[in-house]
């Protein structure tokens, strides 16, 4: 069998770190569900190594059972509680990175060999009291991650409405502009239908005068004459045979004086 070289080793570990993380923060339950898996695997982790001081195993399931069963109750508890368990993951699992920070500048990463030996059931040397020193800094800066983190949140804020693709935003545009003529045609269709019409205007014989009963009464004027009453029955005949046909001349209109 052929190794690969350090360089290929080197790209294929980095290839697949970034796919992982690229998974992990565009699909939000793909990231959820890594955090809690890896808040059970420190967590169970922790426990080994308390309960390594006591009693040592004698087969190696019990170790990886017990990561793998943790891991998995915390991962779907943090589907369950998202908030919450977000901020135990992130605040444990900076608070570990710090403690395996000071044991390399202090012991020269003493604390993380020992941790692996708990884990493969073999016999390591015995920590001195500088390691459980460093390893006491875990807790402690967990306790501090996880009170500063649920005093700074914002309650307002969601982390589901982070992320929102353009897809998703031109289906909200496209909802709210068909909302938005949904509304406009309701209420052109309403002032259709309730739009008060126009009071027609009614007219009377006496508003409008023809221009031939005018010349009428000069004719007559200029003529034999008649008595008024003939007169005033010539013109309402007059007034209603020209009201229908449509000529019109208001009733300003100046007229000779009719004397009898």
């Amino acid at each position: 069998d052929t190794q690969l070289s350090v360089e290929a080793s080197a790209g294929i570990s980095l290839g697949i770190g970034l796919m992982c993380g690229l998974v992990t923060m565009l699909v939000r339950s793909v990231g959820l569900f890594m955090t809690g898996l890896l808040l059970g695997l420190l967590l169970a982790l922790a426990g080994l190594l308390i309960t390594h001081q006591f009693y040592t195993p004698t087969s190696l399931w019990v170790p990886l059972g017990s990561l793998l069963g943790t891991g998995m109750l915390f991962a779907v508890l943090t589907l369950q509680w998202q908030k919450m368990f977000t901020m135990l993951s992130t605040a444990v699992f900076g608070a570990a990175i710090m403690t395996v920070c000071a044991d390399y500048f202090v012991e020269m990463l003493a604390l993380a060999s020992y941790v692996y030996d708990c884990l493969r059931l073999s016999l390591g040397p015995v920590l001195c009291w500088y390691s459980w020193v460093i390893l006491g800094i875990w807790p402690a800066l967990s306790l501090i991650g996880v009170v500063i983190q649920w005093k700074l949140t914002d309650d307002s804020f969601s982390h589901t409405e982070v992320v929102v693709n353009r897809r998703q935003k031109r289906v909200q545009l496209m909802r709210i502009r068909e909302k938005d003529a949904k509304k406009r045609q309701q209420a052109g269709g309403q002032e259709g239908i309730y739009r008060r019409k126009p009071t027609p205007v009614k007219r009377y014989a006496g508003d409008l005068l023809a221009p031939s009963y005018l010349q009428s009464l000069r004719d007559r004027q200029t003529g034999t004459g008649t008595s008024l009453s003939s007169l005033g029955a010539t013109s309402q005949t007059v007034i209603d045979l020209d009201y229908d046909t449509g000529s019109t001349v208001p009733l300003t209109a100046t007229t000779p004086v009719v004397r009898v």
